[in-house]
This record gives structure tokens, sequence and C-alpha cells, in this order.
């Protein structure tokens, strides 16, 4: 029997923001959260389809690993598979985006590319060390984060629902 948690819910519409940025966000024109012109001549097609495919596969694995075992006690090995994998994707993000950003460290050999695919997209943070995270990169940024907050919620407190359904039923 099935108890599907919200959290689970919420996880799971998380994930698909993440999908959503993964398929759309290099391919399709999203007004000023992207310049797809731009990217393309940044980046060939190739890069782009092996860039994407990767993403898209990583997301829809999590979110088919939660889909069988929504509403179920999860194994240890999905618990730890559904918190080191999207912390290792949102790592690199942080590698990417973030480090640069903030500390400035490697900016200097990203300025010029994502000055020539981000700079006509929407941001609203201030540019330092030469760059600025867009609002969309953002967005997935949070998302991803918000993601792996709901799985180590929904790991820290597992057992403590499964503890309340059983003295219920007793």
């Amino acid at each position: 029997m099935r108890n599907v948690r919200s959290a689970e819910k919420f996880l799971l519409i998380g994930y698909s923001i993440v999908l959503l940025f993964m398929l759309l966000h290099d391919w399709v024109p999203l007004g000023p959260l992207n310049d797809v012109e731009a990217i393309k001549a940044a980046k060939s097609s190739g890069e782009l389809v092996t860039t994407t495919l990767i993403g898209v596969i990583q997301i829809v694995l999590l979110m088919t690993i939660i889909l069988i075992y929504i509403g179920r006690k999860y194994p240890l090995w999905i618990k730890l598979w559904l918190m080191i994998h999207p912390s290792c994707i949102f790592i690199g993000a942080i590698l990417s985006w973030w480090v640069p950003y903030l500390f400035g460290i490697g900016a200097e050999v990203k300025v010029a590319d994502y000055t020539l695919m981000f700079s006509n997209t929407h941001s609203f943070l201030p540019v330092m060390n030469g760059i600025v995270p867009n609002t969309i990169h953002l967005i997935f940024h949070l998302s991803l984060f918000l993601c792996i907050c709901i799985t180590i919620y929904l790991n820290m407190t597992q057992n403590k629902i499964k503890k309340i359904q059983r003295d219920s039923i007793a």
C-alpha cells in the first residue's frame, strides 16, 4: 500500500522544473530568459545534443526511481542515490557558475563564453568578476537545491512516518 507524501509530490514537481530546463533552455526561445542563437554560435550542435541528453537522462532516471518508490519505504541505496547524484550535479553548477561569480576563481576562462551566450538574457544580480548568473540558470540551481533539501527531509522523516502509521494501526 502506498502512502504518497506531499513532499514526494513537491520533489517530482521540482525535478519536472529541472527536466524542463534541461530540455528547453538551449533549444527553445524563451524570451529574455535565453538566447538560443547565441548558444548555437558558441556551441556545436553535437555539444548541445550531448549536453542535453546527459542532463535529461540523469533527471529522468531520478524521476523514474522516485516514481517506482513513491509512497513506499525507500531502500538505503535509493536514499543515497537520490541525495548523492543530484548533489554532484549541484556541485557542478556551483563550480561552473557560483565560484567564478563570487570568488573569481576560473572566471577569466568563462567570461568570453558566458558573455557570448548569456549577455542578452535576463539577470537581476550584479555582474561580478565579469560574469553574472542569468535568471533561468538561477531558477535551475534553486530548483535542484530544493530537490536535494526535500530528499534530505524525506530521508530524515521516513522512519517517523512509518512508526506513526504502525502506532495508529495498533
